[in-house]
């Protein structure tokens, strides 16, 4: 019997399981393997392990980092690629180094970055899940580390200053984007008709662009432009994680649809109800109407009843 699995990361929001990128990675690929994860969604980068999210325990071993998490579920023969030819895996790594140089920066920069972005959605979110006072610190924190990324990368010559940067991170962002449709053409998949640690990649890296609300919206509005990548999420979102398209469970669509049912039955049965009463009056022996009371006036001409009492 193989050893249980824990994988920690942050949770999702917005119709996902993660906002976190790496996360969803990992998240997808043991859906696609059949790996049986429990995913312990941290919400507290705090309190996480030293090494990050997302972190894989398993018995008295940790993991961290996406490649070798996955590299060791491999290992436990939890294996998306094993129909992958040699050429085909090196495409792999080749698209995979293209995400993580091209994509990543611009994807930083959305959630991190970007000012209107990050005090209207990013920081209100990751605030909301850290405790005070964390919640006051550690968002600009990793808004700091994020920028620091992107400048280590792609700051020196002969981009010097932010907004240059930024206009080139873009420009890699959206090419990157039309090479990954074009690759997927019309195949459900990268490799066909079975996911792999490719589409596992793309999906982590395209479903927090794709379904995040910001407020600035120039590398999702590219990318829904590309309606076969936005499809390639939808599937995975609705096949492996049983999300619809706009983020509810068919299990908790069962439940409204099982509550609607219950709602038209009570009504029904108050209808019939009703319908008896109806009969029932219509049977009884009928009385002469009985003779209305005459309210006798008080001084000043009013009604001395209980309701001219109450009233101001």
């Amino acid at each position: 019997m193989a050893a249980p699995m824990e994988l920690s990361c942050w949770g999702g929001d917005w119709g996902l399981p993660s906002l976190h990128p790496e996360s969803l990675t990992v998240m997808a690929y043991a859906k696609f393997s059949g790996a049986p994860l429990t995913v312990n969604a941290i919400n507290n980068s705090w309190r996480a392990p030293k090494a990050g999210v997302p972190v894989l325990i398993s018995e008295d071993i940790v993991i961290s980092q996406p490649a070798k998490i996955l590299n060791f579920l491999r290992k436990q023969k939890y294996n998306a690629d094993y129909q992958l030819s040699a050429k085909q895996g090196a495409d792999t790594l080749a698209y995979i180094a293209l995400l993580e140089e091209k994509l990543l920066p611009a994807l930083l920069h959305t959630f991190w970055v970007e000012a209107e972005n990050y005090c209207s959605v990013t920081k209100p979110w990751f605030a909301s899940r850290i405790p005070f006072p964390l919640s006051l610190y550690l968002p600009g924190k990793m808004s700091r580390e994020a920028l620091n990324r992107i400048m280590l990368t792609r700051g020196g010559p002969p981009l010097y200053s932010l907004t240059e940067v930024e206009a080139q991170i873009y420009r890699d962002g959206k090419e990157c984007l039309n090479l990954l449709s074009k690759r997927l053409g019309t195949f459900q998949f990268f490799f066909g008709d079975k996911p792999t640690t490719l589409d596992a990649f793309v999906f982590g890296f395209l479903a927090p662009i794709y379904k995040v609300c910001f407020p600035r919206v120039q590398l999702q509005e590219h990318l829904k432009q590309l309606p076969n990548l936005c499809r390639l999420c939808d599937d995975i979102l609705t096949c492996y994680f049983r999300l619809t398209v706009s983020g509810h469970s068919p299990a908790g669509q069962d439940t409204a649809d099982a509550n609607l049912q219950k709602l038209t039955q009570l009504v029904n049965k108050e209808s019939n109800l009703i319908e008896k009463m109806d009969d029932n009056l219509r049977k009884s022996p009928q009385h002469p109407p009985r003779k209305l009371t005459t309210l006798k006036l008080a001084a000043g001409g009013e009604e001395s009843s209980p309701l001219n009492r109450l009233s101001p």
